[in-house]
């Protein structure tokens, strides 16, 4: 199935921005959400194609929201991808232990980002 619509999750208004503007630019319907409690509330509301989800936010962090989407039967079957400036291998092993299908690190570079989305679509 391919990616059409994408929840954008950052603590920052400014990656949040960056991100919608690169992925608007090739076609993408962009949603956002601030935190990892938000994200899974929109994810369930929104049902979109891919989640962009960052890792470090305050209360619920991204490796949190991974997990709780991917055990939740309504938001399981939607993939992830880590977008963080974690750049460990370990961040990135535990990232995909969480549940999410590819990782990325910030800061992002676009082609990186749109072969990620395209293998997934």
């Amino acid at each position: 199935m391919p990616v059409r619509k994408i929840l954008i999750v950052d603590d920052s208004a400014t990656n949040r921005m960056f991100l919608m503007e690169m992925l608007s630019r090739h076609g993408y319907q962009c949603t956002t959400a601030q935190s990892g409690a938000e994200a899974i509330d929109k994810a369930k509301s929104g049902q979109p194609d891919l989640v962009l989800m960052d890792v470090v936010m305050p209360d619920m962090d991204g490796y949190q929201a991974t997990r709780a989407l991917t055990k939740d039967e309504q938001t399981k079957h939607i993939p992830i991808i880590l977008c963080t400036s974690k750049s460990q291998a370990t961040d990135e092993l535990w990232g995909l232990r969480q549940g999410a299908k590819a990782y990325v690190i910030k800061p992002v570079k676009e082609k990186d980002l749109l072969a990620k989305i395209a293998a997934l679509g």
